[in-house]
C-alpha cells in the first residue's frame, strides 16, 4: 500500500496526536495535516460520514433526522443568525464539542478552516490520480515535497451514498453567507477543487488538522 512520505510523525513531544499521524506539509501557518480522514484506517479510506455539526456517523442524512433541528431546515436549533431559519444563537463556527475531528481524535487535533483548506489549495500541487482502488487527489506540497492523499469519498444524502470515486466533498467549521442551513466544504473531481457550500444536514468526510 502506498503510504503518505517520510514526513509522517505520528506522535511528537510538543503535538498532542494520539494515536493519529500527520504530515508537515511546511505550510506558512505550521498547520499539520492528518494522513487519514476520521473513521478509516488507511490514506485511501472513505472514513466515516458527518452531518456539519454532529459527531457521530448515522444510516440517514436527513433534515428530519439532524441533531440541530426540528426536523426542517427553518427549525434550526444551534448554529443560526437568521430570525427566519428558527431560535438565533449568532453562531457561525463549531463549537469544540460539535467538531467531529475534535470528539473523535481527540488532542489537537480540528476540523480544517475555510482558510487552511485555501492554503492547502494553493501551496500544494493537486493531481488527480488513484490509490490501492480510489480515486482522489494526491496533494504535494510545493516546499519539501511531502504529500497526503484525499479520497473521492462523495457525499451520503438520506440513506444513499452518492459520487463515491468522482467527487469529494469535505468539510469546514464555518457556515456561509448563503443561509445558516448551508456550511463550507472543500469540493473537488477530476477537473478542479474549490470551495462551495452544503446543505449541514448531509453526510460528509472529515480530514482533521493539528497545529503545534
Amino acid at each position: 500500500m502506498e503510504q503518505a512520505s517520510a514526513a509522517v510523525a505520528g506522535k511528537a513531544s510538543d503535538i498532542d496526536t494520539g494515536a493519529h499521524e500527520y504530515v508537515d506539509l511546511g505550510l506558512p501557518s505550521g498547520t499539520l495535516w492528518a494522513t487519514c480522514n476520521v473513521g478509516a484506517s488507511n490514506p485511501d479510506d472513505y472514513g466515516d460520514y458527518f452531518a456539519w455539526g454532529e459527531n457521530v456517523p448515522k444510516s440517514d442524512y436527513s433534515w428530519t433526522t439532524y441533531k440541530w433541528c426540528n426536523g426542517s431546515l427553518n427549525y434550526l436549533t444551534k448554529y443560526n443568525n437568521a430570525r427566519k431559519y428558527g431560535k438565533v444563537d449568532n453562531r457561525i463556527v463549531l463549537n469544540l464539542e460539535d467538531d467531529a475531528a475534535v470528539v473523535n481524535w481527540g488532542g489537537l487535533w480540528r476540523m480544517p478552516t475555510f482558510a487552511e483548506w485555501a492554503e492547502l489549495r494553493e501551496k500544494c500541487t493537486w493531481t488527480w490520480t488513484s490509490q490501492n482502488g480510489h480515486k482522489g487527489y494526491k496533494v504535494v506540497s510545493k516546499s519539501n515535497g511531502n504529500y497526503i492523499f484525499l479520497p473521492a469519498a462523495g457525499y451520503r444524502n438520506g440513506m444513499s451514498l452518492y459520487h463515491e470515486g468522482m467527487y469529494g466533498y469535505y468539510w469546514c467549521p464555518s457556515l456561509t453567507e448563503s443561509g445558516p442551513y448551508k456550511a463550507w466544504i472543500l469540493y473537488f473531481s477530476s477537473g478542479f477543487v474549490y470551495s462551495d457550500n452544503s446543505d449541514r444536514c448531509y453526510g460528509r468526510p472529515v480530514r482533521p488538522v493539528c497545529r503545534p
